[in-house]
């Protein structure tokens, strides 16, 4: 299964998964079931959860509703640490993530809207270089695996804090390496030297321990918080919940 799922992910377009994946997995769920693990975003238990990535990771991937660990990670921070299923807002979520769009379609609390330049699911075509959208549009912003694809991410970020209103905020997920510094080299354009470098065939940086730094760099404030180290035990087990994940929480700057 890690194999086959490790091929899938590396050599079929990320937008044609989107469509499809789902169903495949829905039937393999049977073969799951138990209840030693909660997927906290669908509420399904399951005896463990698939693996995954292209150096598939153990508990992983949720088979019902497709949440990652990171996805799991942030909607019970959603939950415990924001207004997000309470107070009216209006919401952008760029490239938006199978297992949420539904849930939060279905808040009565929120304006959801979703976007993407490429992908089935959103329903606004949009380069995050240029977000289709006035200044000071939106309450929160969610922008996860995004930055590592773009040709300009602090520019991609400029737009973000463009869009939000004073007082709003968002969250930039991003895999972060244990590197000082941000590896970039803007020459590298074949997807077989990309996948060396940078861990990916369309990643064209590698992001170190200034992201936070970098990104705030365009005037949006990114800040880092170990939300999940102040989590029992029982629940990151419960969730297989990533130990070591941050949430980069981001406000809104002048």
């Amino acid at each position: 299964m890690k194999t086959i799922i490790s091929f899938v992910i590396r050599y079929i377009p990320r937008k044609y998964l989107q469509l499809v994946s789902h169903f495949f997995l829905k039937v393999l769920s049977i073969f799951y079931f138990g209840k030693k693990v909660q997927c906290n975003v669908c509420d399904k238990s399951f005896r463990k959860f698939l693996p995954y990535g292209r150096k598939a990771r153990e508990n992983a991937l949720c088979p019902n509703c497709l949440a990652l660990e990171r996805h799991r990670l942030m909607w019970l921070f959603l939950q415990n640490e924001t207004p997000f299923f309470t107070a009216k807002l209006k919401v952008l979520h760029v490239a938006p993530e199978l297992c949420f769009i539904k849930r939060m379609e279905a808040l009565p609390n929120l304006q959801y809207i979703t976007g993407d330049i490429e992908s089935p699911l959103a329903n606004v075509i949009m380069d995050i270089h240029q977000i289709p959208f006035e200044n000071n549009s939106f309450d929160v912003v969610f922008c996860n695996h995004v930055m590592e694809h773009v040709d300009d991410d602090i520019l991609a970020c400029k737009e973000i804090n463009r869009v939000l209103k004073p007082g709003g905020w968002g969250i930039i997920q991003s895999p972060v390496y244990d590197l000082e510094k941000t590896l970039e080299d803007s020459s590298i354009t074949d997807p077989v030297e990309r996948e060396q470098m940078f861990g990916q065939r369309d990643h064209v940086r590698k992001y170190g321990k200034d992201y936070a730094k970098r990104l705030s760099s365009s005037g949006l404030h990114v800040s880092e918080n170990h939300f999940v180290k102040n989590l029992d035990r029982s629940v990151i087990d419960k969730h297989a919940l990533p130990e070591n994940e941050v949430i980069f929480y981001c406000t809104k700057g002048d």
